[in-house]
């Protein structure tokens, strides 16, 4: 199926928001890494909203259960005295980016990440903030050696994500896409080759109305494997009924 201005009218007005159908393709991907792969590998959806996670300090101000026994015969726990740090003389500003992402794991000696698959939100590219954390949060996983996937169909927000990740890690000008380019994937493979550390890049240009691209995603330690972005994508419209 091709590719919908998800972000405009009409197709805004056929689900109740965004976040749902991001939720669809997120799974819909997750159950065909799950399918692709051997058991030994486990792909895990994760959703959270950044705007949502910030702690309250009334969390902080509630007694605290004190380990697994009773006192005095009581069943439950204790309650204790809260303790509170001391006041800071610092306090940053930060931003809790959405995370909309399947995240790729090998039992290995227990489970490690060897790949990740990102979804664009709005809000990852609606303020500078938010774009550099976005990009931080993804050299993260390529300095880590993690094969990384980045899909952004986002189509009110006319920012290229991948260029301010080539502008956080210092890439030349060669490794941009053009700006023009606001919806896109990109496939990132890190790598030692010729004893030297790289990062291969597989850039692709999205359109509405045209199918999207099958990328390499690639493993920590091991080879890559074809993700469908167009199957999935056309799985996940059927499953919402857009």
């Amino acid at each position: 199926m091709p590719l919908l201005a998800h972000f405009h009218p009409p197709i805004s007005n056929e689900l109740p928001s965004w976040e749902s159908f991001h939720s669809f393709w997120a799974v819909v991907l997750g159950e065909r890494l799950n399918q692709m792969l051997p058991r030994r590998y486990k792909a895990v959806v994760q959703t959270h909203l950044g705007s949502y996670i910030e702690a309250d300090v009334a969390e902080f101000e509630r007694p605290i259960e004190a380990g697994n026994g009773a006192a005095e015969g009581e069943s439950g726990g204790v309650a204790v005295q809260t303790w509170a740090p001391p006041i800071t003389k610092l306090v940053a500003p930060a931003i809790f980016p959405d995370d909309y992402e399947i995240q790729l794991f090998e039992q290995w000696g227990g489970w490690r990440l060897v790949a990740a698959v990102e979804l664009v939100s709005p809000r990852n590219k609606d303020r500078p903030e938010s774009r550099r954390a976005f990009a931080a949060k993804c050299a993260t996983y390529l300095q880590r050696g993690i094969g990384l996937i980045i899909i952004d169909v986002v189509t009110d927000r006319h920012f290229n994500l991948h260029n301010e990740l080539a502008e956080l890690l210092r890439w030349e000008d060669s490794l941009r896409m053009e700006a023009a380019f606001y919806i896109y994937a990109v496939a990132y493979r890190p790598l030692r080759r010729q004893e030297k550390n790289e990062i291969d890049v597989w850039p692709v240009a999205l359109s509405v109305g045209s199918p999207l691209p099958v990328l390499p995603l690639a493993l920590k330690g091991s080879q890559a494997i074809p993700l469908d972005l167009e199957a999935a994508y056309t799985d996940a419209r059927q499953r919402s009924r857009l």
